[in-house]
């Protein structure tokens, strides 16, 4: 598999040192998670934990309005397809267009 990303100039996403970039998008998905949801709420079973989980996507993905999307909630800009693409910036000071939606 590898063969064909490199074939077709795909960047392969490297673990390790240095590499914080390569997944960004789900790296702050994960802290606002861990900092809106899991540090804030006490959950006594898997089954509370689950419930909690799945209340909060549904508010991360339908009513919490994203800063990096123009105040707009992810399911408005991806119905509406108004997405401009992400911009990351690097601790290089480089900025380079990731994708649209």
């Amino acid at each position: 598999m590898t063969n064909v990303l490199i074939k077709n100039g795909v960047s392969i996403s490297m673990d390790g040192r240095g590499r914080a970039l390569d997944n960004i998008f789900v790296e702050r998905l994960w802290r606002a998670v861990k900092y809106e949801e899991v540090y804030l709420k006490q959950h006594d079973n898997v089954q509370s934990l689950l419930m909690g989980l799945t209340d909060y996507f549904v508010f991360y993905n339908q009513e919490r309005r994203h800063q990096s999307l123009g105040y707009a909630t992810p399911d408005v800009v991806y119905q509406t397809a108004t997405g401009g693409g992400a911009k990351i910036v690097d601790k290089y000071k480089s900025t380079e267009t990731v994708g649209t939606v």
